[in-house]
Formats: structure tokens, C-alpha cells, sequence
């Protein structure tokens, strides 16, 4: 892992914010920022010093797993060891994750720091904002795990039959996926036939999947502790003209956004080209979700692509298009790839078989 540039974007983050240091609390930071995984603590970030703050239970692996951090022993409660930590850094504004720390976690922290004339900056999305843009290394993790999800669709093919529920279907895809060297999935997965298919979250139940009606299937892989996103939508039986047509409008819809999404649109300008062709087609108020969003260490991350973002997408952003339609009784078609911007080009990084209507 890059730890070292990455210690040096945050820390120009510090000087731009005008904060003299960082306190990380949110889990996939304290990851990204220090490679120790699973980490149950905090870092300190300053200008010169880079600090793993943790228990007895971390000590070692934080000083294999982070050779980079100093690594501070944490014991007994927290007015005990936080003024050791503190004392003598020359930290006037300490910036918080305000987005991920709780209420009472602030009141006791604030009142430790304030004996120590240590003022507490909210910050929102620092770290967050570094994470947009991965390196080469983190898009070919991204890559990995969406070639075990995009293999899923022909196991589909092979064991969907009318009869089964979505329950026991997501079960034998998360199976199928953790075979397939799956780290446990970033996500619990959607499988919604018929007119739950409507629903763009639905969680898989005991409906029995029948013949001649819709099934969309959004999974998502892990490696390295990288996510995929994928969604297709599948038919059992003859697709009628109504799946048809709502089908390849979807279809539609996200091949001209692949086709004409470049740097430096916003995600508005972005999601537009895909919003225009169902609104064209009489579906505009069926679409009601983003065009789509970052993915990574987490599955929904930065940037946005929707009606009202204004990210700029930009060289090795890494997110998904996934426009739909969802009809109240009926059911739904979601089409969702993974891209990546590389080399100045949108590249889909994700795979998996989509039907022909």
C-alpha cells in the first residue's frame, strides 16, 4: 500500500484546512490511511508524526502491518492515557471526523482537550476526498473482485429455475462468490422478482421466483477489501413486448452515458445523459435514483452521480452506472457496470453477460 503519499495528501489537507493535526476515528480511514485491517482505535496525524492508537490487542499487528506509524499503547480509561498522547505536539486545532463521531464521544473528548488549550475543528470528508481518486493498485483490486461478480451470471443461467426463492438464490450467488475467492460480500444482495423488482432495494425474501416475469440481481464482490457493484436484470421465459421495451430503454440509457461521459463533467452533466433517454421514452418519473456513485473500500463512496452533484469526474475516479426503471406492480430493470476513468478514457471494468431483447 502507498501509505507514504498518501500521509503527505492528507497532510497538505491539514495545511489547507488550517488544522495543525487529524484525529481519525472512521473505520475505512483508519485503513486507508494506515494498511493495519480491522483496526479497533484511532490516528493521530500531524505535520511530522504519525500515530496508531490502539489497545493490547492491536499492538502487534499495527507495528508489522504499519511500519510507517508510532504506535501508542492505549489502557484504563481515557482521561488516563489521551493527556500523554497529547502532550508536548504543539496542536493548537485538532480536526475530528465530525461526519463519524458521536455526540458523547465529542463531550468527553472536548473536555480533556480544552484542559490542554487544544481546540477541536469539525471536519467532514477529508479523508474521503483523498480516497476519490485511486491509485493503479486499488483499481485492479476493484477489477478482481468485479470479474468474480460478472462470473456469477452464468452460474445463474445454470441454476435458476421457477420454484426457487430469492432467498435461496442470493444464498447460492454469495456462495458461488465466496468459492470464487470472495472476501465476505461489501453489501447484503438484492435479488427481487416479479413486482418486487419495483422496489430498487428490496431485500431477497421467500417469493417464489416464477417464469415470464422480470429478476433483478445486484451483487457485489470484495477483494483486498475492494468492492464491485454489478446489477443485471434477468427473464425467465419469453420476454414480453412490455419487459422489451422497458429493457432496452434501460439498456439504452446507460450505453450512451458510456459512450459519452468524459473528464470533467459533473455528475449532473453526467447523470443527464442517461436521464434523457427514459425521459424520452415516457419512463422519466420511474427513475428516481442517482445515475450512480464511487466505489471502494466502501460501496457507496465519493464522487456522485446524480441530478445534483457537483463533483467533477476526473482521472482514477472509479463508480458505477446503473439507470433503471421501476413500475409499481410490475416490476423493475436495473443494468449496473463498474468504469473507471483512466488515461483520459471512461474504461467499464466490470463484466457479465446482459440479455438480448
Amino acid at each position: 500500500m502507498q501509505i507514504q503519499p498518501r500521509l503527505a495528501k492528507l497532510r497538505q489537507k491539514l495545511v489547507e484546512n488550517k488544522i495543525d493535526a487529524l484525529w481519525v476515528s472512521q473505520p475505512d480511514n483508519l485503513y486507508y490511511i494506515s494498511g493495519c485491517e480491522g483496526l479497533e482505535g484511532y490516528l493521530l496525524i500531524t505535520q511530522v508524526k504519525a500515530i496508531l492508537v490502539t489497545d493490547f490487542r492491536y499492538i502487534e499487528q499495527a507495528q508489522r502491518q504499519s511500519p510507517d506509524f508510532e504506535v501508542f499503547r492505549i489502557s484504563g480509561k481515557m482521561a488516563e492515557w489521551m493527556p500523554k498522547l497529547f502532550t508536548g505536539l504543539k496542536i493548537g486545532q485538532l480536526g475530528f471526523e465530525s461526519s463519524h463521531m458521536a455526540v458523547s464521544s465529542f463531550a468527553q473528548i472536548n473536555e480533556l482537550l480544552e484542559k490542554l488549550n487544544i481546540k477541536m475543528a469539525p471536519q467532514n470528508g477529508v479523508i474521503e476526498a483523498i480516497r476519490m481518486l485511486k491509485d493503479p493498485g486499488e483499481i485492479e483490486k476493484i477489477i478482481k473482485a468485479a470479474k468474480i461478480t460478472g462470473a456469477v451470471y452464468d452460474y445463474v443461467d445454470k441454476i435458476l429455475k421457477p420454484g426457487m426463492t430469492e432467498k435461496a438464490l442470493a444464498w447460492e450467488i454469495e456462495k458461488y462468490m465466496r468459492d470464487s475467492g470472495s472476501q465476505p460480500v461489501p453489501f447484503e444482495l438484492i435479488v427481487a422478482a416479479g413486482p418486487n423488482s419495483a422496489l430498487p432495494h428490496a431485500k431477497p425474501s421467500d417469493y417464489v421466483i416464477k417464469n415470464n416475469e422480470p429478476v433483478v440481481i445486484d451483487i457485489g464482490s470484495k477483494v483486498e477489501f475492494y468492492g464491485s457493484d454489478l446489477t443485471r436484470t434477468v427473464y425467465l421465459g419469453k420476454p414480453d413486448e412490455t419487459f422489451k421495451k422497458v429493457y432496452s430503454t434501460v439498456l439504452e440509457a446507460q450505453q450512451t452515458a458510456i459512450a459519452n461521459i468524459k473528464p470533467g463533467m459533473t455528475g449532473t452533466e453526467a447523470d443527464a445523459l442517461a436521464r434523457q433517454v427514459i425521459e424520452k421514452a415516457g419512463y422519466g418519473e420511474t427513475f428516481g435514483h442517482s445515475l450512480g456513485h464511487g466505489i471502494g473500500l466502501i460501496t457507496h463512496e465519493k464522487p456522485t452521480v446524480g441530478p445534483n452533484s457537483t463533483d467533477i469526474l476526473t482521472e482514477g475516479m472509479v463508480f458505477t452506472i446503473e439507470p433503471g426503471i421501476y413500475i409499481s406492480g410490475w416490476g423493475g430493470v436495473r443494468i449496473e457496470d463498474d468504469v473507471a476513468i483512466q488515461n483520459g478514457k471512461l474504461r467499464v471494468i466490470s463484466s457479465g453477460r446482459k440479455l438480448k431483447v
